[in-house]
C-alpha cells in the first residue's frame, strides 16, 4: 500500500519527535529517589548554606528528598572525589567552589581530573573577598597599603594554603610588586581572630565573614576583590581601580559525575535557574553576600574553566604548595 505523501510526513516528522518527548518524559519523571549534594566541606559555612539553600529548593520542587552530606577534608578532595566515583545516575550531585579549579594545579597528583570527571550543571553565586587591614595601619587606601608594604615588613593572613584567600593574596603581590608575608591559618575564624588582634595586619577574605567587623570599625576595608564594587559596601573601590585586571572571587555551582544523562543536567538546570529567579532566595543570597550567578551547563564549564587556567598560572607563579 502506497500511503500519501502527506500520511507520510506526518509519520516521519511524529518519528523525529519520539527522541525529544521520550528526554522530556524521563527527565519529568527524574528523580525516583532521595538524591545526595555532596558538601566537600563543614557544616555552617558558606558552601554548606548554599547547599542547604538549593537543596530545600529541588526538595520543594521535584517531589523527593534532597540530602546535603558534608565530607570535609582534604582541601576539598575528599568529598569531590566520593562525586567522581560516583554512579553517573543523577542522585549524587557535588556543590562545586572555585577551591576545585585552584586544586587542580595547586595539587601534583589527583585521582580525578575536574574538568574532565565532573559535568557542570549550574553556577549559582559569586562572593566577593574584601581586602582588609588592622585598624592600626596606617593606610586607607591600596596606594598607600602598596607603599607602606614596600617600606615595611606586612604579615597576611589567611585561611589555609591553597584558599581563595591565599591564591588572591599571591596574585596581590605579583600585580603590586611588593612583598608580604604569608601566614596561613587552619580556617577563617582563627586568622580573623588574629587580624582584630593585630598579630597579622591584612587578609583578602570572604566578605561575609568580615562584614560586621567592618562595619563595626574594628577592621578597616580597603577595597572588594570582584570586577564591580559590591552593593553591600557601596563606597568601598575595587582593587582593581588601582590595579587594572585584578579579580579574584569565590563562585559555587552545582556538578554531577560526568557521563550524567544529559536530561538529568537540564532538569537540573531549569530548577536552580529557577531557584535563582525567585525573590526570596534571591534576597537570601544577599543577605549573605552572595551575588546571583545564573546561566546555562555550557556557562558554568566556561568559567570552571577559565578559573581553572587563571589560578593555575598564580600557583605555579608563586609555587603555592597544599598544607
Amino acid at each position: 500500500m502506497k500511503l500519501p505523501r502527506r500520511r507520510f510526513l506526518h509519520l516521519i516528522a511524529g518519528t523525529a519527535a519520539l527522541p525529544a518527548v521520550s528526554s522530556i518524559a524521563r527527565a519529568q519523571a527524574y528523580p525516583t529517589r532521595p538524591v545526595r549534594i555532596i558538601v566537600a566541606a563543614a557544616a555552617g559555612g558558606p558552601t554548606d548554606i548554599i547547599a542547604r539553600l538549593i537543596g530545600q529548593w529541588f526538595s520543594d520542587h521535584t517531589g523527593q528528598r534532597f540530602i546535603v552530606e558534608n565530607r570535609a577534608g582534604g582541601s576539598n578532595n575528599i568529598g569531590t572525589e566520593a562525586v567522581v566515583r560516583s554512579p553517573a545516575d543523577g542522585y549524587t550531585l557535588l556543590l562545586a567552589n572555585v577551591v576545585n579549579a585552584i586544586n587542580a594545579t595547586l595539587f601534583e597528583k589527583l585521582s580525578y581530573d575536574f574538568l574532565r570527571d565532573i559535568a557542570p550543571i549550574a553556577s549559582i553565586a559569586r562572593v566577593p573577598n574584601v581586602m582588609e587591614v588592622h585598624p592600626s595601619l596606617p593606610v586607607t587606601t591600596v596606594p598607600e597599603f602598596i607603599a607602606y608594604a614596600k617600606a615595611n615588613q606586612v604579615n597576611m593572613g589567611s585561611a589555609g594554603n591553597g584558599t581563595i584567600g591565599h591564591v588572591s593574596c599571591e596574585l596581590f603581590k605579583m600585580m603590586s610588586g611588593v612583598n608580604i608575608v604569608h601566614v596561613p591559618y587552619r580556617g577563617s575564624a582563627p586568622m580573623l581572630t588574629d587580624l582584630l588582634g593585630g598579630q597579622v595586619q591584612v587578609t583578602i577574605d570572604n566578605v561575609a565573614g568580615s562584614i560586621e567587623h567592618i562595619r563595626s570599625g574594628k577592621l578597616r576595608a580597603l577595597a572588594v576583590t570582584t570586577a564591580t564594587r559590591w552593593e553591600g559596601l557601596p563606597d568601598t573601590p575595587t582593587v582593581g581601580d588601582f590595579l587594572p585586571g585584578f579579580e579574584a572571587s569565590g563562585w559555587y555551582g552545582i556538578g554531577t559525575p560526568s557521563k550524567t544523562p544529559a536530561y538529568i543536567v537540564e532538569r537540573l538546570n531549569i530548577e536552580t535557574n529557577s531557584a535563582l529567579a525567585d525573590p526570596k532566595i534571591q534576597a537570601r543570597l544577599s543577605d549573605l553576600g552572595f551575588t546571583v550567578l545564573a546561566g546555562s551547563p555550557a556557562d558554568f564549564r566556561k568559567l570552571i574553566a577559565q578559573e581553572t587556567e587563571k589560578w593555575g598560572k598564580v600557583v605555579k607563579a608563586s609555587g603555592a604548595k597544599p598544607d
